[in-house]
Order: C-alpha cells, then structure tokens, then sequence
C-alpha cells in the first residue's frame, strides 16, 4: 500500500462506499418487492421481474450473496480508510478514520441507499438483479458452504424450513381488498369482500322461511290455482298438497302458461309439469351451495332440517344478491317496504324482517349469530313473548313493539343509536 498514493486510496475508497451503498440498495429492494405484482409482471413476460422472482425463490442465497459482498467491501474500506487516517494523522488517525468511515458509511451506504429503495424498490431490483445473477453464479461455491452453515445453526434453534409462504390469509386478503383504495372501485371492494364473507354465511341466514314461501296447493279450488299461477311475481313457484310439509315440487310459470295458452291446463297436466325437487341440509355455508347449484345444475332449492322437516327455501339469486347486495343496496335511496321512515326520526318496522337484510339497509349492527328475524331476536332478549307498547333497549337501539299477533311481534319502532346511560343489567322497560 505504500506505492500507492493517498488520492489514489480516496478514491478507491469512494468506490467501495459506492459497492456497499449498491448491496445495502439492492438487499432492501429486493426484499421489499411485492411479491404478487412481481409475479403479475413476470407473467406478462418482464424480464427484469423475471430474474428477481427468480432469486427471491432462495432467498437464503439471494441474503447471503449480498452480506457476502457486503462485508467484504466493508471490510476492505475500513482498512483503506485507517491507512489513509494513519498517513495523513499519523496513530490518531485510526480514532479519527473509524469514526468519519462510520458516519460515512452509516448515511450514504446504508440509510440513504436503503430508504431509497424501500421508496423504490422495482427502479432498483430489477436492474440490479441482473448483476446479482452473475456475482451468483461466480460466488455460488462461497454462498452454499455459508447456506451450510447457517442452516446448521438454525437446525440448533429449532427452525428447520428456510422457504418462505407468500399465501394470504382470508383476514390479510380483506386487508389488501381494503387497503387497494382508489384501484379498486368502493362498490367492487363490496363485493369482493361478500365473496369473502359466503363461508360464514348459511343457507338458513338467507333463506325464505316456510311461512313466506309464495307456494300452490294443488287440492285449491281450480280457479285460485289459475289466479295464483297468473298473478305470481317468481318465475317458479313451489306445489304442495294441502300442507308445505307435503311437498310435490316445483312448476316454472313458463310451462305453466304455455298449457294455459293451449287451453290445457288443469290439475293433472299442472302435476305432470312439476319439476323434481332439490334439498339443502340446513347450515350448509354459501360458497358450498354456490358451487352445488352450479354442480347439479340446479337454481332453486328447499332447506331441510336434520329431521327433514321444510324450514324455508333458498335461490341461487338469494346467493349472488349477498354478492352484489351491497353494490345494489347502494342504489336504492329509500328504505324497502318493510321499513317506514316516520316524522320524528324513528322506523316502523315488520318485526319479520331479516336481521342481516335490516344491518345491511340501515348499516345497523343488530347481533345476527343467534334468532334471523328481528321478532326471533326481540323474544330471545326478553324470553317471552311481550305485549304490545312494550319497550326495551337492545344493542343500543330503542325498540317499542307496536303490534303482537299470533304468538309473534309483527310491528315494532325503532329509534337508532341511543346512548346507553342506566345500568347495564338493565334489559327492559315494560
């Protein structure tokens, strides 16, 4: 080293804080990379993501090339920096090099190459893999003897698989739908987020009940069948004999209509139309039905419980609508016929309504993991069947029943967000 001059070391010197900035640059991009817009970008045939794909594959390599060269440089720049220091400042000036080398190396080799790429990391990844793929090839016996020993030690600590998982997980998937913002529309996050949402969902959540199913009873007077078939709003209509439980199947008003304008209609030829039908065993989530439906082909179902009892009747249009519920929700400005907006604020509301279906309007937060309609989770709350002008306070809405017929509370006021204020073991004022 004597031979050489002191400018000549300078600027050797710069050149090695250039090659450490260039490693600590790379290691940050490389491992900041997006790893499914990287994918995205190499399957559209980028060659600079296709080789950074590549290394990041073994990451362990991709680690221990750039420490590798890392070190080294560093290494070599410490040494060329104490000679420096001792020729300009003689012994003191190893003290002073180590000192100016770690601030140097600290702000223009480490902090600024590195927030750089963390800022940019594809501008500084993809052309720096393709220097990283040669140093590779070159240092490669180095890099697996130094993998070898290092997956020894990590053997000791108990950590056997070195290969990293990139799979999300539902709640990180909802996360990036989230946190996608402007790139994906708010209503097509909606949806996306339902697809997400169908597991937790079942049939029996979103199902017509029996009580509400729009059905023909084929032992009816003639007359009301006719009317009954003509004045349906669904393209396909349940027949039963005088009891729901005694089902025959299902008759789509297409058929129907056809034999009316053949004058061929009647009861018998209604019969002979019935399409077979198809159960659903209660609790079966949506994305399992979706799939069913598509399996066997089918558009509407009846959900049936352990016993094989009717318990209501789900579409594959009662499916897609918790899809784009949200998106056609969105639309509508006023409430549904179920609910009636009154002067003072509060609602009217048919205490039969669905509770997801009243969430999802009204973006309330009735509970929905116990009774489905607001009158199911009324009675559970109080454990009896209230009279009317009854009031209580649930989920911190006040519910006023207004009309309790038949065993069940068919209207009910409410008056959203009221502040819970007396004590919490409170639960109704009667």
């Amino acid at each position: 080293m004597d031979a050489i001059s002191t400018s000549a070391l300078l600027i050797f010197l710069f050149v090695l804080i250039l090659i450490s900035a260039y490693f600590s640059g790379s290691e940050t991009a490389m491992m900041t990379l997006n790893r499914y817009r990287l994918r995205h970008l190499a399957g559209n045939g980028h060659k600079g993501a296709q080789r950074a794909l590549k290394m990041l594959d073994r990451p362990d390599r991709l680690i221990g090339l750039i420490l590798i060269g890392n070190n080294l440089v560093n290494i070599l720049a410490s040494a060329i920096a104490t000679i420096i220091g001792m020729r300009l400042f003689g012994d003191v000036g190893v003290a002073i090099a180590t000192g100016a080398l770690t601030v140097v190396v600290l702000i223009f080799a480490e902090v600024t190459p590195k927030t750089f790429a963390a800022l940019h990391p594809e501008r500084i990844a993809f052309p720096s893999s393709l220097l990283l793929r040669w140093l590779l090839i070159v240092l490669l016996p180095l890099v697996k003897a130094l993998n070898i020993i290092t997956s020894l030690f990590l053997k000791i600590l108990g950590i056997k698989n070195v290969q990293t998982n990139d799979a999300l997980s539902q709640e990180e998937l909802r996360t990036v739908v989230h946190e996608a913002g402007a790139l994906i529309p708010h209503r097509h996050q909606e949806m996306l987020l339902s697809i997400l949402d169908l597991e937790k969902v079942t049939v029996e959540d979103i199902m017509i009940s029996r009580s509400d199913i729009y059905a023909i009873n084929v032992n009816d007077d003639f007359k009301l069948i006719n009317k009954l078939v003509t004045q349906s709003p669904h393209t396909r209509v349940l027949v039963y004999r005088d009891t729901i439980d005694d089902v025959v199947g299902f008759i789509h008003l297409r058929d129907a209509l056809r034999l009316q304008s053949k004058e061929q209609f009647s009861k018998s030829s209604l019969l002979r139309a019935v399409k077979e039908l198809y159960f659903i065993p209660e609790g079966t989530p949506l994305n399992v039905q979706l799939a069913n439906f598509q399996q066997n082909k089918e558009r509407i179902g009846i959900v049936v419980d352990e016993y094989g009892d009717i318990q209501g009747l789900v579409t594959l249009e009662d499916i897609l609508e918790e899809i784009v519920g949200d998106f056609t929700t969105s639309m509508i400005t006023t409430p549904s016929e179920d609910i009636n907006v009154q002067q003072d604020g509060s609602f009217l509301i048919d205490a039969t309504i669905n509770i997801r279906d009243l969430n999802k309007e009204m973006k309330w937060d009735f509970p929905i993991d116990g009774p489905k309609t607001l009158n199911g989770l009324i009675v559970e709350f109080l454990e009896d069947i209230p009279a009317a002008k009854t009031s209580l306070r649930l989920a911190d809405y006040q519910i006023e029943v207004v009309e309790v017929s038949d065993n069940m509370i068919k209207l009910v006021r409410i008056i959203p967000n009221i502040a819970v204020v007396e004590d919490e073991d409170e639960e109704s004022i009667s």
